[in-house]
């Protein structure tokens, strides 16, 4: 059905040839719902390609006012009318005649999903949004901001934020980064030439980039500094025994620290004990690295 359907759908040609669609698509009649319904039931019960043909081509006026209500997006509405033929002939797909509605009421809804997930895949390389309620704040926030005249370009007011994300079902610190994301438009390629008054040539945004990443010295440094950090404790815990070396590495020292209830059952003391003996070895621990650290201020001040 789809491959009948789809050949005889009029080119879009790009937005030179979107007036020519328009009037195009305007050929196909608009069936009358006794038609409609027979056509659909041959479809659904015979797989009649040319009846689908017949009920996709008469919708395709339905497609392009959809797509006329998405051009706020930044994006060329043949691309949405290719989109939403795609919906439209799932819908058809799909329709079921005997529940009594008309296709149009049925196959608007694949219509807009589908053109609604091509401006969500189209609008930026980041997704946008996964859940419903952010497809929802995404495709209804300009027009609220209509409705309470947020016309700034720049972040809204609190008491506008509270009341969006409120209607919406969303948080606020949603409806403040999808409204900046929305106000910078679409994703802009950083090799995008760009002309400034002062250039001599052509430069591209992604030379005044500023990266926030330390600097190689500065890693280098931070290196140094973590590793004499390390062998000041591994020799620092020269000063404790076994026992308080292995209580004071599982309860501090680790990602998941083991509890004194654990402890306790590997020593075979109680609880109270084992931490005891967990704060005795860390204050032998500082008291070591006090000592290690005056040791070597001491060792700079006679090589000055």
């Amino acid at each position: 059905m789809a491959r009948s359907a789809a050949l005889s759908i009029p080119s879009t040609g790009g937005e030179n040839g979107l007036n020519r669609y328009l009037a195009e698509i305007k050929k196909f009649p608009i069936l009358e719902p006794e038609e409609e319904f027979m056509l659909a039931k041959r479809w659904k019960e015979h797989g009649d390609t040319d009846a689908a043909a017949q009920l996709v081509n008469s919708h395709l006026r339905l497609v392009a006012k959809i797509a006329m209500g998405y051009r706020g997006y930044g994006l060329p509405v043949s691309e949405l009318i290719s989109e939403g033929n795609i919906g439209l002939m799932q819908g058809v797909k799909k329709f079921e005649p005997d529940k009594g509605f008309r296709l149009a009421t049925y196959a608007m809804w694949w219509i807009r999903a589908s053109m609604q997930e091509f401006i969500l895949r189209s609008w930026s390389l980041v997704k946008m949004g996964t859940t419903a309620a952010q497809k929802k704040l995404f495709f209804n926030l300009r027009r609220m901001k209509n409705q309470i005249d947020a016309f700034e370009d720049g972040d809204l007011k609190p008491e506008d934020v509270t009341k969006i994300a409120t209607e919406l079902g969303v948080t606020e610190d949603e409806v403040v980064s999808m409204n900046r994301r929305m106000a910078r438009g679409g994703d802009t390629s950083l090799n995008a030439p760009m002309r400034g008054a002062d250039d001599e040539g052509d430069s591209q945004w992604m030379d005044l980039l500023h990266s926030e990443e330390p600097l190689q010295d500065e890693i280098v440094a931070d290196e140094e500094e973590r590793q004499v950090r390390h062998e000041l404790l591994m020799a620092a815990m020269d000063a404790l025994n076994d026992r308080e070396k292995h209580i004071l590495t599982e309860r501090r020292l680790t990602e998941n620290p083991k509890t004194l209830e654990d402890l306790s059952q590997v020593y075979g003391v109680s609880r109270e004990r084992i931490r005891q003996i967990e704060v005795r070895a860390f204050e032998k621990l500082q008291a070591a690295l006090v000592k290690m650290a005056e040791e070597q201020r001491y060792l700079v001040d006679d090589a000055a």
